[in-house]
C-alpha cells in the first residue's frame, strides 16, 4: 500500500510515504483515512521512520481532534517565472526546489498566504511529477507541535483553487529520529496563528 520514497535515511522532499497513498489513484482521502493510514504506516517496521526502540512501544500518533474549520478552499496562483533555490534542511544537505505557486485562504476570519514548492528531482519521477510541497510553521511549534514546523502534501490542481486540509498536517521524519535530513520551512511560510489540527509533537524524540 505504501510506496517507499526516501533515499536510504534521507527525507528528500515532502516524503511522507503515508500521506499520498490513495491520492496516487487520483482521489483525495478524508482526514480520518489519512490519520488511520499514517498510524498504520508508522506501526509497520517496513515503513516506519521510528527508531527501533521507539517502534516497540508505538501505539499511535497523537493528533488534534479533526476540525472541519481547518479544511479551507484556497485560491491558487501559479508563479511560473521563479528560479530554483536551495532549501535549508536539518543537516548540510541542500535539496533544490522551485516556488510553484501561492495559496491565499481565510482561516477563522483572517486572511493568510503561503508558498508551495516543487522539488526538482520530483519533476523527473512519473509517480510524483505533479506533487507540491507545503512546509509551514505556526504558533503551536515547540509547544504542542514539532518545533521545526509541519508539512502538507498537495497535487497540482487543474483549476485556480485548491483544498488545504490542515487535519492532514504531518511532522517531518526528523521529529522521530535524528537519522533523517528534513527541509526547514522557509520564513515566508510562517503563520501568525495556531494551527490546532494535524499531528502533534512526538514526545520521545
Amino acid at each position: 500500500m505504501f510506496k517507499r520514497f526516501h533515499f536510504v535515511t534521507i527525507v528528500f522532499s515532502f516524503v511522507s510515504i503515508f500521506a499520498v497513498q490513495a491520492q496516487n489513484e487520483g482521489k483525495p482521502i478524508s482526514s480520518e483515512e489519512f490519520q488511520k493510514e499514517l498510524n498504520e504506516g508508522y506501526a509497520n517496521p517496513e515503513t516506519s521512520p521510528l527508531d527501533k526502540e521507539d517502534l516497540k512501544d508505538f501505539k499511535e500518533l497523537e493528533f488534534y481532534e479533526i476540525d472541519p474549520d481547518y479544511v479551507v478552499q484556497a485560491s491558487f496562483v501559479r508563479t511560473p517565472m521563479e528560479s530554483p533555490f536551495t532549501m535549508k534542511t536539518s543537516t548540510d544537505r541542500e535539496p533544490v526546489y522551485v516556488k510553484y505557486g501561492e495559496v491565499y485562504f481565510t482561516l477563522k476570519g483572517k486572511e493568510y498566504q503561503l508558498n508551495v514548492y516543487q522539488g526538482l528531482e520530483l519533476q523527473k519521477d512519473p509517480d510524483y511529477y505533479d506533487y507540491l510541497f507545503l512546509p509551514f510553521t505556526d504558533l503551536t511549534n515547540g509547544r504542542t507541535t514539532y518545533g521545526n514546523g509541519r508539512y502538507l502534501d498537495l497535487r497540482i490542481p487543474e483549476s485556480d483553487s485548491i483544498e488545504l486540509d490542515f487535519n492532514k498536517a504531518y511532522n517531518p521524519y526528523c521529529a522521530y529520529s535524528s537519522k533523517y535530513s528534513c527541509p526547514i520551512p522557509p520564513a515566508e511560510n510562517d503563520l501568525d496563528t495556531e494551527i490546532l489540527a494535524g499531528v502533534q509533537a512526538y514526545d520521545k524524540h
